[in-house]
């Protein structure tokens, strides 16, 4: 497959000393990068959605701890890690939903206990494979997924889970990109993705630049386009899969996972297994990040809604296992996750 036809878009960059990441709140009209030259910048950058997408917060949250250690001497990574611990807890809270955070902060924490003096090279190390490990998943989760999928059919995608989101290629949208490569793919329709607009303004701006033709539709237009039986799949993307097969992803998810089962569409989740949290048995312990309702009350920067009018704004929810039909991660595909195929598979994995 010709992966680099559909793979023209890179979100973040390590020049050696910096972190660049290209501004997603600005795009799809202005492309520019945001330079990053501490941890806290980069925390920051990833609370202000700068960068976003699980994979993408991950492989930042890594790079700014190779830039936290550079201001540390130590004999070795484990005295290394007593200075640098309050700034990777710093970075851990900047986005609670996204295991990926978490996982890659743990690989970090786990290369500083077993380092000696070379301690501060194989940070960089480590962060630059936790890039590379992730764009190889995303090419291969893509084949697989895309594999699944019968040719001449349409499918529909919610906020933006492609290059933006990931080291490159992409998670669901990944699956996109290799399905349109392979002509199974004839429709793809995007959900705008209210209130940040990342279907509007990520998703659609990705495909185009990709020459893959995309169809953006209002989210409340979602149930509507599926009865039309113009789509066959929805293929989103997830923040974190606990031990059940509960899937906490952009909020709306839960929704169209609902009006998919009842119109006959198939649900695709796509991750990699970084995203699987064993360590948490179903989507009741997963902690629903709330952003400012202000993000609610205004477009473009001018008010829309009365003033003394009250907004509650959760920026993710849990789709049940239930109404998952499949799980693409780089390990495989499960049909139907339960407790009892996730355990199979996923095991070793935790949260660290």
């Amino acid at each position: 497959m010709d992966f680099d036809r559909y793979d023209r878009v890179r979100p973040i960059r390590w020049d050696g000393q910096r972190l660049h990441l290209l501004d997603q709140r600005a795009l799809p009209f202005i492309e520019r990068d945001v330079v990053c030259g501490s941890a806290d910048e980069v925390a920051v950058a990833i609370h202000a959605l700068v960068v976003r997408g699980a994979p993408a917060i991950g492989i930042a949250a890594a790079w700014a701890v190779v830039m936290a250690a550079r201001a540390v001497t130590a004999a070795d990574g484990a005295a290394a890690l007593a200075i640098i611990d309050p700034i990777l807890q710093r970075l851990a809270k900047s986005r609670p939903t996204a295991v990926n955070l978490m996982w890659a902060l743990a690989r970090m924490r786990a290369v500083l206990v077993r380092s000696g003096s070379d301690w501060q090279q194989r940070l960089a190390d480590e962060a630059a494979a936790i890039a590379r490990e992730d764009l190889a998943a995303n090419r291969h989760m893509g084949a697989l997924g895309a594999a699944l999928i019968a040719p001449g059919s349409g499918v529909y995608t919610h906020c933006n889970t492609g290059s933006l989101a990931t080291a490159g290629f992409g998670t669901a949208l990944g699956v996109i990109r290799a399905g349109v490569a392979e002509a199974r793919i004839a429709r793809v329709f995007a959900g705008e993705t209210r209130p940040w607009l990342q279907g509007a303004r990520l998703t659609v701006w990705e495909l185009q630049r990709d020459g893959i033709d995309a169809t953006l539709v209002a989210d409340s237009a979602a149930a509507h386009v599926m009865k039309s039986g113009q789509v066959q799949w929805l293929i989103v993307g997830a923040d974190r899969i606990c031990a059940n097969g509960d899937v906490a992803n952009k909020i709306g998810t839960y929704a169209l996972a609902i009006a998919a089962r009842h119109h006959g569409v198939r649900t695709m989740v796509v991750a990699p297994s970084s995203t699987v949290d064993m360590a948490t048995a179903d989507g009741s312990g997963i902690e629903i990040e709330l952003r400012d309702p202000a993000e609610l009350l205004s477009f473009a920067g001018q008010r829309t809604v009365a003033e003394g009018v009250k907004a509650w704004n959760p920026v993710f929810d849990v789709t049940p296992a239930e109404l998952i039909d499949v799980l693409v991660t780089e390990r495989g595909v499960i049909e139907r996750p339960n407790a009892a195929s996730m355990a199979r598979a996923f095991t070793k994995i935790t949260t660290g």
